[in-house]
């Protein structure tokens, strides 16, 4: 069944269609962003179904090989109709349209919202603030709203899958910060900056892993980031149940490895870490451990 929570008594009638033939039948249902939030109301379906999350395509999916497969995945993007066009011009009429389909289609159905316009707006300037920890308020000052209609708004966003941010990996001994939050975009084709939209694309690809063994294992996973109070960072933290289990840094070249990763594997020695690059050459292990490659290598071991 797709788009069925169009049809208001959806819940019933899925749930007598299971509770009678649950023997003979299998049943698939796909939907937009809008069936993530209706499942939470109405007649429960609990433990009538397993829920997974649809991400865009990544490198391991298409498995990507080569150099230019690559490029063109980060120009177009992992949403099929852009990427499968491989039309740059395509990919960019796509990506205007999905922003005014989710703002104006998928979320006033959701939130009775009047000034459409600033929000497009927001969603206009979050792409520039990609790869860096998210100031509310910088953004309220910009666009002359409240910082609880901007929380608002960016919290709507995520549900719809406009948009998804990842908050600081912070224990004690790292003297993390605990409350700014990085933003990224699932659409990372409309970055600007080339180093920061191979960030974002890493990003997704990691949050597609982790709600991929989420939603399949059943185990407890977090996408993160590190940065503590005197300015070191690592671009990815991956957590299952609470406790690092990954570190990615992400660079364009074969830049050197930043003391803040030096810093971080040495206060967690076993953890796997990896400096991956978009166009570097160089392939080593550091002497504490860290994987310098080309991305790639390491893309191809997710999802």
């Amino acid at each position: 069944f797709d788009e069925i929570h169009k049809y208001r008594k959806w819940r019933n009638y899925l749930k007598g269609i299971y509770d009678e033939f649950k023997d003979e039948k299998k049943i698939m249902v796909t939907g937009s962003a809008r069936l993530d939030l209706y499942r939470f109301g109405g007649d429960s379906l609990q433990g009538r179904y397993h829920y997974l999350r649809l991400h865009p395509f990544s490198a391991a999916e298409l498995k990507i090989e080569k150099q230019k497969d690559l490029e063109m995945l980060l120009k177009l993007s992992g949403f099929p109709e852009p990427f499968l066009s491989g039309s740059e011009i395509q990919a960019k009429r796509w990506s205007r349209e999905y922003r005014s389909r989710l703002i104006r289609e998928d979320l006033t159905l959701l939130e009775n919202i009047l000034d459409l316009g600033t929000l497009e707006l927001l969603m206009i300037r979050l792409p520039e603030l990609v790869g860096s920890p998210l100031s509310i308020q910088s953004v309220c000052e910009d666009l002359q709203k409240s910082h609880r209609a901007i929380s608002n708004w960016l919290f709507i966003l995520e549900k719809l899958y406009g948009v998804f941010r990842i908050s600081p990996f912070g224990p004690p001994k790292v003297r993390a910060v605990k409350k700014e939050q990085k933003p990224y975009c699932f659409d990372w084709s409309i970055v600007s900056n080339e180093s920061f939209r191979f960030e974002n694309l890493v990003a997704v690809h990691l949050l597609k892993w982790v709600h991929f063994i989420e939603d399949t294992q059943g185990r407890d996973m977090e996408l993160r980031y590190f940065r503590d109070v005197d300015g070191r960072e690592v671009d990815f933290v991956i957590l299952e149940d609470r406790k690092p289990i990954s570190f990615i840094e992400c660079k364009w070249g074969d830049d050197e490895i930043s003391k803040g990763f030096h810093y971080l594997k040495a206060r967690f020695p076993k953890v796997e870490s990896w400096q991956i690059s978009m166009q570097g050459k160089k392939d080593y292990v550091s002497f504490d451990g860290i994987r310098v490659c080309h991305c790639l290598e390491f893309l191809k071991k997710l999802v």
